[in-house]
């Protein structure tokens, strides 16, 4: 039988913990203190539930993708919409329940990292609707690939901090907000944008986060009468995927997949999957799936999906993979835009890089499941950032 693990004491199995300076516990703890005080508060719970209403646009919806369902002639292929929410992904289910946490213990000031850029605009967004200052780290590396994320970001007040270590890519920015945060400590809350970090994180984003699963179950019901035959998500740090499965965790009818990136192909060495080629190591303050040398030296990871290219993997994931409650696999860069276009032309949705890895596994899991079945890939952002880069991949 599948088992839920809270993830209340900080670990999931035997991943997880606070592997972090002693400067660090006072916030960890002052902020599990703060979630456990309000998680269940009927005036936080009521306050989140009405921006998430009238500021985000949820619930997001649960959508037949007809024309793919045809044409890959299995299951019924549906999309659950969070390109649809404010701000482009799911990124603002998380962000929103952060900085009401922030708000509450009086933090004047917000920083978070970003890859993808989806995060860093999420967390733009609520700090400006909260009138808080906020500083985002990003990779020089991914300025550059999300070019409009950064400006988005600027308009609404942020400050934009590239940084030039290392690959210049999502590790780094991780790296150098932490840094931030241990020097500012005292009025300044991070608001980490996946199911990684040290506890209390990876518990708090994947609960802020199951908002996608849960909707997905009263929406499932009401569109072909019970739960999805499978769920199919990607997986970079990997809150869109937790979000997904989690309400779903226990039920055997229901398989769980999640997609990480394989860049240009697993034995190239350049590729982001954890779970599928990682050893059980510590990354930002969290022990998981990580990339990473004999000697425990971290390797950079790599895709041409910003979101994707990150050397860790959530401690839940890692947990799931173990017990075998979720499946994980890899798709390279060429599959990936190879779904990026088909999906863009057969439904007239552009999805995001990261969205389209789960799309291109999502046909075999279709064909497998067969007709009659239902399956639900979590459409995790729409592609608007990434049309520059698909198209220099592409050659347009």
């Amino acid at each position: 039988m599948q088992q839920k693990v809270d993830g209340r004491a900080g670990y999931f199995g035997k991943y997880g913990g606070k592997y972090v300076p002693e400067t660090l516990i006072y916030a960890l703890e002052e902020l599990e203190e703060a979630y456990e005080k309000y998680r269940n508060d009927p005036e936080f719970l009521e306050e989140l539930d009405a921006l998430a209403k009238d500021f985000v646009g949820r619930p997001t919806p649960l959508m037949l993708a007809e024309r793919l369902t045809k044409k890959w002639g299995g299951a019924n292929v549906w999309f659950k919409r969070e390109d649809l929410a404010h701000t482009g992904a799911h990124k603002i289910n998380n962000t929103l329940g952060q900085i009401l946490l922030a708000d509450r213990m009086g933090k004047k000031r917000i920083i978070a990292e970003t890859g993808a850029g989806q995060h860093g605009v999420a967390t733009a967004a609520v700090a400006a609707l909260y009138g808080k200052e906020c500083v985002v780290y990003m990779g020089e590396e991914d300025t550059h690939r999300q070019r409009l994320n950064v400006v988005r970001m600027k308009l609404m007040g942020t400050e934009v901090r590239p940084v030039y270590s290392g690959s210049r890519t999502l590790k780094d920015a991780t790296s150098e907000a932490i840094r931030d945060w241990v020097a500012n400590v005292e009025d300044t809350h991070y608001i980490i944008g996946s199911v990684v970090g040290p506890a209390p994180y990876p518990r708090i984003v994947r609960d802020l986060q199951s908002v996608i699963g849960s909707e997905m179950e009263i929406q499932s019901r009401e569109k072909f009468g019970g739960d999805p035959d499978a769920i199919v998500a990607c997986v970079g740090g990997g809150s869109n995927a937790v979000g997904a499965f989690h309400p779903f965790v226990g039920r055997e009818n229901v398989r769980l997949v999640g997609v990480e990136a394989a860049g240009m192909g697993i034995e190239s060495g350049k590729h982001g999957a954890s779970l599928g080629e990682g050893k059980l190591g510590v990354l930002h303050g969290s022990k998981s799936y990580v990339l990473q040398t004999e000697a425990g030296q971290i390797v950079e990871a790599y895709s041409v999906s910003a979101g994707l290219d990150y050397p860790g993997t959530g401690p839940e994931h890692a947990y799931f993979k173990d017990e075998k409650i979720a499946e994980y696999v890899s798709v390279t860069d060429a599959e990936a835009l190879e779904a990026f276009t088909l999906c863009s032309r057969a439904e007239g949705i552009i999805p995001a890089l990261e969205t389209a890895h789960a799309l291109f596994h999502a046909e075999k899991i279709a064909k497998e499941l067969g007709a009659g079945k239902n399956m639900v890939v979590n459409f995790s952002g729409r592609g608007d950032k990434d049309v520059e880069a698909a198209a220099e991949a592409l050659g347009v």
